[in-house]
């Protein structure tokens, strides 16, 4: 018997909006019956584009229904932009916590939303990926990588627990531990180059530079995929001066995303001492 805490029993005894909302705006589907669980998310704005509507069909266990009944409640009254950055940590949390065991639940919450916003915005959905790891429960390298580097995970084990990958025959479970040794590389040489560059002064044309790299590796990608952009200004010392450009220019969630993503990347890969200002035409 899994240790569930009162929030999910609560959440799996009395689920919230059960059903199909009626022409929806967004359509989610992910998973499927042969690997045992499925989810099936719709919902609808209003004139304000903000989510009026969420309602959820499940195909699973106790987990599975208590997270799709936890994700609709989350994301109601919230824009597209402000529920896309729910994560399946987050969904997790909002119920107390799950097992480990059980937390492919919530990523399979978190995946049934990402997929119904990419229906609104007219995203087509890869439905063959290239790259399938788990035959067992068609899991990609895509996937796995998403869900590693989201959640920290080190081991095949915790791989299986998010995603279900190597919970069947066990035959990608080498691939699958290539993919963790490729994450950590990855992770060490950012580290060093970190503690690299805080060993030294920057020069303010080595500065300006490693500024434009890290937006054109860690932030503009972001961005693009919600139709924004930026651009760098000026750089005046430790002070970046920055602008936006699409959808971030009038997105509400602008200062977060200057502040909570832009300013701690800069910070991150550049300097720690770095502030961010947009200027505005």
């Amino acid at each position: 018997m899994w240790e569930y805490t009162e929030k999910v029993f609560e959440h799996f005894k009395n689920p919230r909006n059960v059903g199909e909302v009626e022409n929806p705006d967004g359509v989610g589907d992910v998973g499927s019956l042969a690997c045992g669980d499925a989810l099936h998310l719709t919902f609808k704005l209003d004139e304000n584009e903000r989510i009026k509507e969420a309602m959820f069909k499940t195909f699973g266990c106790a987990s599975a229904i208590a997270s799709s009944s936890a994700l609709t409640e989350m994301i109601k009254g919230k824009t597209l932009e402000e529920a896309e950055k729910i994560t399946n940590q987050d969904i997790a949390d909002y119920l107390g916590g799950l097992p480990e065991e059980k937390m492919h639940c919530s990523v399979m919450g978190k995946e049934a939303l990402d997929a119904a916003i990419a229906y609104y915005r007219g995203e087509t959905k890869r439905e063959d990926p290239e790259d399938v790891v788990c035959k067992c429960f068609g899991i990609s390298g895509e996937e796995i990588r998403e869900v590693v580097k989201l959640n920290n995970l080190t081991t095949v084990e915790q791989v299986t627990h998010y995603t279900k990958a190597g919970g069947g025959c066990s035959t990608c479970h080498p691939e699958i531990q290539l993919i963790l040794g490729e994450i950590a590389e990855e992770a060490e040489r950012e580290k060093k180059v970190r503690e690299a560059q805080s060993g030294r002064k920057l020069t303010n044309l080595q500065k300006i530079k490693l500024i434009e790299e890290t937006m054109d590796r860690e932030i503009r990608p972001s961005l693009k995929q919600d139709g924004g952009d930026i651009d760098l200004v000026d750089v005046e010392g430790d002070k970046v001066m920055i602008g936006f450009r699409g959808t971030c220019t009038s997105c509400p969630s602008s200062e977060f995303t200057l502040k909570g993503f832009v300013q701690e990347k800069l910070r991150e890969f550049v300097s720690p001492e770095i502030e961010v200002e947009e200027m505005t035409p």
